[in-house]
């Protein structure tokens, strides 16, 4: 079995910032991809961030230059820094892991969402 348990969201001004955690736990061999989405009311689930097990990193055009996404390999945790924060960037944000796990099963995981929303 394999847990993704988000924490660090709550509610925050415009302008300011946030730092989200998600940490995996379980029978993990192995992670490939992490991510955060995020989904607004009302709207579909979009990806925000990614980092890839060499590193790389990517973001949406709406978030970038703002957030910043990082992990700790040895605490299997992933981060997103959000800084500069809009009402629009108010949401609930998922963590995602595309991992492998002892027993050699690769799957798609998702924690259970973390609220963060923006406003004055």
């Amino acid at each position: 079995q394999v847990q993704l348990v988000e924490s660090g969201g709550g509610l925050v001004q415009p302008g300011g910032s946030l730092r989200l955690s998600c940490a995996a736990s379980g029978r993990i061999h192995a992670i490939y991809t992490m991510a955060w989405y995020r989904q607004a009311p009302g709207e579909q689930r979009e990806l925000a961030a990614t980092v890839t097990g060499g590193g790389s990193t990517s973001y949406a055009d709406s978030v970038r230059g703002r957030f910043a996404i990082s992990k700790d390999n040895a605490k299997n945790t992933v981060y997103l820094q959000m800084n500069n924060l809009k009402p629009e960037d108010t949401a609930v944000y998922y963590c995602y892991a595309d991992l492998r796990t002892t027993w050699g099963q690769r799957n798609d995981y998702w924690g259970q969402g973390t609220q963060v929303t923006v406003s004055s």
